[in-house]
């Protein structure tokens, strides 16, 4: 059932003053309200903790015309990106899917010492870096001064900018027009989708292709993977609204992956309509099977509120009942997904004594809201706790791996999505 018509907010609260940021239509429909949060990268030194903490709504809304699921833009990208605390390259497992996409990409366009790959949202060159032993010609784009400079000290050309239909035509001008336009894990950090898409379209050449990676909505939904939602992801993407999106500025979806990465992820490849690049059958294919989900029927979207208030409480009976116990609780990882599931289940000191992260940048600080402290990994040999919380659950795999060795004390692991599940290291030992 298709309900584009609908006349009302279907939780009966006021949704006057919002317009979708694709179509501009009326925002009417909750998605989920995740209360107020702070940024979930703005993590506090010591010396802040007794000062005043600015939050803001976690209410995202879905577009009931082109099914767009957005954040609203309660705080501005220059006040978010510009002193950045998340580097990529701390994810072994991050850097090596960069590594198979930039082989895979140069094979299947033939990229050479001609060419010109521009990455947007480039970070630490985490990706860009696997390019220059293949004398491919790079570029970078990132907002965040700090982790451009990570990336410049690399050898990568990085411009400290936000990009848009502004800085696209100026590379135009410079005669820096694109092959290749790689965007991960971006998409949804733009609050102003049409001038970053019209961007994109400007600086690609006539047969070039742009690849983008996101969570794709249909993980989040199923999977409950709330915590991927927070003031720095203004948009939360289905294929059905990156079709239109791309139609709107004359682009075409030709092909799409559906790839493990951050819970679930698409990578769409997009290119000119007017570019000899055919249509693979994978794009039909992913558009009637979301259609059969249920993602152009606002019912869908609306439900899904409830699913993620069992998940709060599941969560939260499991650690009341280990501190009843006794137990000793500890946090791996202090990644922004983290931080939103703190605040929204309200779990602070009183659960865990610490958390760890491998990012140097971050230690001696403390998480936003909950002000739980940020310690050096060896910091979980040292307590040896009875649980580690696994805020990064999207690297659970990878994690376990690292940490299997806390088996030796009886540690166990909790990961807290899609539902709170406890793992013994010793059924995982060979």
């Amino acid at each position: 059932m298709d309900t584009h018509t609908a006349d009302a907010p279907t939780d009966g609260r006021s949704m006057a003053g919002g317009s979708c940021r694709l179509c501009g239509a009326p925002l009417r429909h909750t998605f989920v309200d995740l209360g107020m949060s702070p940024l979930c990268e703005s993590y506090l030194p010591a010396g802040r903790l007794d000062e005043m903490e600015p939050f803001f709504p976690l209410r995202v809304q879905v577009c009931d015309r082109c099914f767009l699921v957005q954040l609203r833009d309660y705080v501005g990208p220059e006040h978010i990106f510009r002193e950045y605390a998340y580097f990529s390259s701390y994810s072994t497992t991050w850097v090596e899917h960069a590594r198979s996409y930039c082989a895979m990409i140069r094979d299947r366009l033939g990229l050479g010492s001609d060419s010109l790959v521009v990455e947007l949202a480039s970070n630490d060159g985490y990706l860009l870096q696997h390019f220059l032993p293949m004398q491919v010609p790079v570029l970078g784009v990132e907002p965040a001064v700090n982790v451009a400079a990570a990336a410049i000290a690399k050898g990568i050309p990085t411009r400290a900018e936000f990009f848009g239909l502004a800085l696209a035509q100026e590379l135009v001008a410079e005669g820096r027009s694109a092959d290749l336009i790689v965007g991960n894990n971006v998409l949804a950090q733009v609050p102003d989708l049409n001038d970053f898409v019209a961007g994109m379209r400007c600086l690609l050449k006539p047969e070039g292709l742009i690849t983008l990676e996101f969570p794709h909505l249909a993980r989040l939904v199923a999977e409950n993977q709330f915590d991927t939602i927070y003031h720095e992801h203004f948009s939360y993407f289905s294929l059905i609204a990156v079709e239109q999106m791309a139609a709107r500025h004359g682009l075409k979806l030709i092909d799409v992956e559906e790839l493990p990465t951050h819970g679930g992820s698409l990578r769409v490849y997009l290119a000119h309509v007017t570019a000899a690049h055919a249509i693979a059958p994978a794009i039909a294919a992913l558009r009637e099977r979301e259609i059969r989900l249920g993602f152009r029927d606002i019912g869908t979207y609306t439900t899904f509120a409830a699913r993620v208030h069992e998940t709060k409480r599941a969560l939260l009976s499991l650690l009341i009942a280990a501190k009843r116990e006794g137990r000793r609780i500890c946090g791996y990882g202090a990644p922004g997904k983290g931080n939103t599931l703190l605040n929204y289940c309200g779990i602070g000191t009183d659960f865990l004594d610490f958390t760890v992260d491998r990012n140097p940048y971050k230690h001696g600080l403390f998480t936003p809201g909950m002000h739980i402290p940020i310690l050096p990994v060896k910091a979980i040999d040292a307590a040896r706790p009875d649980y580690l919380l696994i805020l990064p659950w999207n690297l659970r795999d990878e994690i376990v791996r690292q940490m299997r060795h806390v088996a030796d004390w009886g540690c166990k692991f909790i990961v807290p999505i899609p539902e709170a599940t406890i793992i013994d290291p010793k059924e995982l030992l060979p």
